[in-house]
């Protein structure tokens, strides 16, 4: 099957498929050691400052306002 020939809709159906299909197994993804090391370093960040960082609309404002 070559993706790119597909329409948009029908990636997007298939992305979706492809998506629901993991989750069908209820399996666990993994975190790499380098991803827990970047969670472990964000979570000791916010214990010293409670830093709660930027509200969902303060984030899209900037976005859609580039």
């Amino acid at each position: 099957m070559e993706i790119q020939s597909l329409t948009v809709s029908e990636r997007i159906i298939l992305a979706e498929t492809l998506w629901d299909s993991v989750v069908a197994e209820d399996s666990e993804i993994e975190l790499t050691e380098p991803q827990k090391k970047e969670l472990d370093k964000r979570l000791d960040a916010f214990e010293i400052d409670r830093d709660m960082g930027s509200s969902w609309s303060s984030v899209k404002a900037r976005i859609v306002s580039k």
